[in-house]
């Protein structure tokens, strides 16, 4: 497996790149009114009106303060007509690591900063345990819709 590193709050953080499509600089974005806090506005890609999530708020950390290594991570989500492309904002990306099966192990269900439904796994590098996310669950859209209505 392949996953891109990732730094939010000064963490380490890896997701599988199979949902990535691209990596951009932070864009310019405009606000959405009564949104959760999480969803920072949405952006222009080539001419498709994308969200964008502040990951580290997402995952309960504090508000990601835009700096000059901020980007913007796109992934697409869904299976066919479902489909659905969201922009997620980290501080900077690492690097594109090869992972063994091996080298993960099941999320740890207390003692996290993140809750444990958003973790794939941890995987074991020989400097450090790097929380692994899974992106259907940290980005799903019916939770993301269902959090929106709770807003309305």
């Amino acid at each position: 497996m392949q996953a891109l590193t990732f730094a939010l709050q000064g963490n380490t953080f890896a997701v599988p790149i199979d949902s990535i499509k691209e990596l951009i600089e932070l864009p310019e974005m405009t606000p959405v009114p009564m949104m959760p806090g999480f969803l920072r506005g949405v952006m222009n890609l080539r001419g498709s009106v994308i969200p964008v999530i502040d990951l580290a708020q997402r995952c309960g950390l504090a508000r990601t303060e835009p700096g000059w290594r901020t980007c913007v991570v796109i992934f697409e989500l869904g299976i066919g007509e479902d489909r659905q492309t969201l922009g997620v904002m980290v501080d900077a990306v690492h690097e594109v690591v090869e992972i063994g099966a091996d080298q993960i192990d099941a999320p740890p269900q207390f003692g996290t900063y993140i809750a444990p439904e958003f973790l794939q796994g941890m995987i074991r590098q020989p400097e450090k345990i790097v929380p692994l996310l899974d992106p259907a669950q940290v980005l799903s859209i019916e939770q993301l819709e269902s959090l929106t209505a709770m807003t309305d």
